[in-house]
């Protein structure tokens, strides 16, 4: 009865993935490719059978084990993020290791799905055979690692495309013989040191630069009607507020913003400058100034978004909060900033918030409920991200929770931070530059899924931020209301590095040369977002223009505040 057992058990858990196969013959259509196709997903299902059948028990599990932690990797990303997993995507989760205890307990419920759904190709392998092939055991042997190779080949040559509707153990497995192959060829250069000229004018003031985390700029009171109370919408004494409104973000993920902004790479020749160039940090130095990078979202040390110990050598003070909660570490990063600012020591401030990342139901205080219904809360009290959502569907009715409890998050860590600094920094003599990482897809537009960016077919949102300069009237800076007028909702990420550098002294010519040019200028930005930053092997980055005119924002209808009625 068992004799048949193994094909069995892989012909079930391939027709798992059968609408898997059929969207992608769907978009293929008729024509020579979909014989390409055809032969690809034969060769492989057959070096997948031809596994099943090594002789040695322990080579046949070990290539049973590899296949199944593949698969399984594969399968619990796409249940995460109702996405494929491209080859861009695989490499910035491998970026993101630093997150996988979090990620392993977040989403354990799709890991165990992914697990079960599994054990009908670990099993399917692994069992021992119950009759013979005539096909030599070194060939089957061979079998598994020729179809992995021959997957890298293919996906090699188109750049990392071509993997989307095959077996999906095979996948991973070639993308990380890619990942391999790029990190033995990294052949970028060693990082330099400062060369740019600056004037000998000695700083004498704070230069502070706030990347929030999944703030969309479209749902902040400074540029939506109905938008959330962010404290940075009217006169605050001691200060005068430029909002430069909407501006598009460098990247639609967290990790390829934030090192974009240590570094400066420019939409042409991000790669290199990112790779090579001085950081934010060598800048600031130079320029004599104290360096200080408050993290509110890592603990115990542990580094993020491509910061290396490299890098850290040249941060004097490096901040974070082990022993604060999730929900209150951006009041606690207030408080540093506070202190920063009020010990009359001039110093470059690099903050990275909390923010809004989902998980959004815990990140606020009681108090600070003000749009209801909301999510359910108590299950999240210490993710920080990367979370998951029990309960959470993706219904429009679930949205409607989310988007509520993303606006009461946005009215603490936005709104709560800013009036604290307000009220108690001394800001006379200091420059703040306000920013988030990325925009949020809300699903205000009614389309599926549970991901809210890094998605691989992003909306328009999720490349939408906020960008707001904070000057001390104190302060002797430049004409930031002269440039005002052509710049907002015209201006990105992009502009932010050269604005930095500017304010440190560098020379305006030789900056705008390198980087392109600051807030101070015209910036003539493209207003694009970058959703395949890392373009590999040829390929091309891929760019998504934002049109302010088709940009949904949450409306009066939408808004029900405190009764929930």
């Amino acid at each position: 009865m068992f004799r048949y057992a193994k094909e069995v058990l892989l012909i079930v858990y391939l027709l798992l993935y059968s609408e898997y196969y059929v969207d992608r013959l769907n978009a293929i259509g008729v024509g020579f490719a979909v014989l390409l196709f055809g032969a690809m997903f034969l060769a492989l299902t057959l070096a997948l059978y031809l596994t099943a059948y090594i002789r040695q028990a322990l080579i046949r599990h070990l290539f049973a084990i590899t296949l199944f932690v593949s698969a399984v990797f594969f399968d619990v990303y796409t249940r995460v993020t109702a996405d494929y997993l491209s080859y861009s995507s695989f490499v910035s989760l491998v970026y993101s290791g630093g997150f996988i205890q979090e990620a392993a307990y977040q989403y354990r419920d799709a890991i165990i799905h992914g697990a079960l759904s599994g054990l009908l190709l670990l099993f399917g392998i692994g069992l021992k055979p119950r009759h013979a092939l005539v096909v030599p055991n070194a060939l089957r042997v061979a079998a598994p690692v020729c179809g992995v190779l021959l997957l890298s080949a293919v996906l090699f040559v188109r750049a990392g495309e071509g993997a989307r509707g095959l077996p999906i153990m095979y996948t991973p497995l070639a993308y990380l013989n890619l990942f391999a192959y790029e990190a033995l060829h990294n052949t970028v250069g060693p990082r330099e040191p400062v060369t740019l000229a600056r004037n000998a004018v000695a700083i004498n003031h704070d230069i502070v630069l706030i990347i929030d985390e999944s703030i969309s700029g479209n749902y902040l009171d400074i540029n939506a009607p109905f938008g959330v109370h962010s404290n940075l919408n009217q006169a605050h004494p001691g200060v005068d507020i430029f909002n430069y409104g909407y501006a598009a973000s460098i990247a639609n993920c967290s990790a390829d913003t934030n090192v974009t902004l240590r570094y400066g790479g420019t939409r042409d020749d991000y790669m290199r400058i990112n790779s090579t160039l001085p950081s934010i940090w060598q800048y600031a130095k130079k320029a004599g100034l104290r360096t200080v990078y408050i993290d509110a979202q890592r603990t115990a040390g542990n580094l993020q978004n491509l910061m290396t110990d490299t890098e850290k050598k040249d941060i004097d003070e490096f901040v974070q909060f082990d022993q604060t909660s999730v929900r209150d570490r951006d009041m606690a990063a207030a408080a540093k900033l506070i202190e920063l600012l009020n010990d009359d020591q001039p110093e470059l401030v690099v903050i990275n918030k909390v923010g809004a990342h989902f998980p959004v139901h815990d990140k606020y205080p009681d108090a600070f409920m003000a749009y209801r219904p909301t999510l359910p809360r108590g299950q999240f009290t210490e993710v920080a991200d990367t979370g998951k959502r029990d309960g959470f569907n993706g219904q429009p009715d679930d949205w409607v929770l989310y988007r509520n409890a993303y606006k009461n998050t946005v009215l603490w860590n936005v709104g709560e931070f800013f009036a604290r600094v307000f009220a108690q920094a001394n800001l006379h003599n200091a420059l703040l530059i306000y920013t988030s990482d990325h925009g949020q897809d809300l699903h205000e537009r009614g389309n599926p899924g549970l991901n809210t960016h890094c998605g691989g077919d992003p909306v328009e949102e999720e490349g939408l931020v906020p960008l707001v300069v904070i000057q001390g009237d104190q302060l002797h800076g430049p004409d930031w209301a002269q440039a005002l007028p052509a710049n907002k909702d015209r201006s990105s990420h992009y502009n932010i590095f050269p604005t930095l550098l500017q304010v440190m002294g560098y020379d305006l010519a030789g900056v705008e040369a390198l980087y392109g040019k600051p807030l101070t200028l015209p910036t003539a930005d493209d207003f694009t977002f970058n959703y395949r930053f890392n373009a590999r092997l040829g390929a091309k980055p891929e760019w998504k223009h934002i049109d302010l005119k088709t940009i949904v924002t949450p409306g009066a209808a939408a808004t029900r505040v405190a009764t929930g009625q």
